[in-house]
């Protein structure tokens, strides 16, 4: 596995919009604050021209954002890139990806949600780490929350080990300034649905759950190689699962089966479901219990804090993770190699 540079002070963190740009004025005055926060810390900025572009959840054709794309990966000025937000359409812009550059030019692309149709890739297909946790945006909120703080610490290098939160957001507030924290209300409590602990060692793969389903079986999907080179190291999946349906989840897991994805796996992590909706009166856990993956003999984590139910971790894919689940709270540490 490549562990492209971490950033330090003054280094240039590229910005593009591979997905959507700030479609509103709360969402321009958040981006315009991550701006204000990210020099602060004493870093450079590139600059998307699209960032605070939006039309039909584009921040502008796929060619255009591909082309931005490919720049600041060419770019030797540009030592980061962390995409501006998440969307709907990023899949539109892989077919003109040059994927062939970050080959050339390794560096950590970062990213949560939409983003994952760049980072999967770019893991399973090209043996790069990337970083799955925050986009842009989310430093522009007014006071940064400790997930905000630990993925700052990540993207330097500091490698923390991460800890369950204490609270999570389960309805969000209305927004007035759009600077607004989440709103962290229910307490936290991973679970497994064995109801034993859990203490694994393996290479960590996933992200959104969403995207993750789209490109499964496509040419951007890497998988089989990424299972072959690391079986010995054991894969641990975890999957972000943002508005998939309950029914769904349990028909893409068994297609995700069906192409091998967990012939090597040792644990499987899903975090809180962005929206728990069901036909058949499922809940995660029934959800879950239901699908082929309870067949594997392995631990099965639901409910930790890697969702679109903030607080999220911070994952660097491709690295070896421990992940510890004990009593309800759960530890997550890297190593690189």
């Amino acid at each position: 596995m490549l562990y492209p540079k971490f950033i330090s002070k003054n280094s240039c963190i590229g910005i593009p919009t591979p997905s959507d740009g700030a479609y509103d004025e709360l969402k321009k005055a958040k981006y315009k604050n991550a701006i204000k926060n990210y020099e602060k810390l004493g870093y450079k900025l590139l600059l998307s021209e699209n960032l605070f572009n939006s039309y039909r959840g584009r921040s502008a054709s796929f060619k255009e954002r591909a082309k931005e794309f490919n720049e600041m990966l060419k770019s030797k000025e540009v030592d980061m890139i962390i995409c501006a937000a998440g969307g709907e359409f990023l899949v539109e812009m892989l077919s003109y990806v040059d994927f062939e550059l970050i080959k050339v030019n390794p560096k950590f692309v970062v990213g949560f949600s939409d983003p994952t149709g760049l980072l999967y890739s770019i893991t399973t297909k090209y043996d790069i780490a990337t970083i799955y946790g925050h986009n842009f945006s989310s430093i522009g909120v007014e006071s940064l929350g400790q997930s905000e703080r630990d993925f700052l610490e990540i993207i330097k290098g500091n490698l923390i080990v991460e800890h369950s939160y204490p609270f999570y957001e389960n309805e969000r507030i209305e927004k007035v300034t759009g600077l607004e924290p989440d709103n962290l209300t229910e307490k936290v409590y991973w679970k497994t649905l064995d109801n034993k602990e859990v203490n694994v060692t393996g290479r960590i793969i996933g992200g959104c759950f969403d995207l993750i389903s789209e490109l499964s079986g496509t040419k951007y999907d890497g998988i089989d190689e990424f299972n072959k080179k690391y079986k010995e190291d054991g894969i641990i999946w975890y999957f972000d699962n943002c508005e998939i349906t309950m029914e769904e989840t349990i028909r893409t897991l068994w297609k995700m089966n069906e192409l091998n994805y967990f012939k090597y796996a040792k644990a499987i992590i899903f975090g809180r479901f962005g929206v728990e909706s069901t036909y058949f009166d499922y809940d995660t856990k029934s959800c879950l219990e239901d699908s082929v993956i309870n067949e594997l003999g392995i631990p099965i984590i639901y409910d930790a804090d890697i969702s679109h139910k903030a607080p999220s971790l911070t994952i660097i894919n491709g690295s070896i993770a421990t992940v510890e689940v004990n009593d309800g709270k759960g530890k997550i540490e890297f190593e690189l190699k």
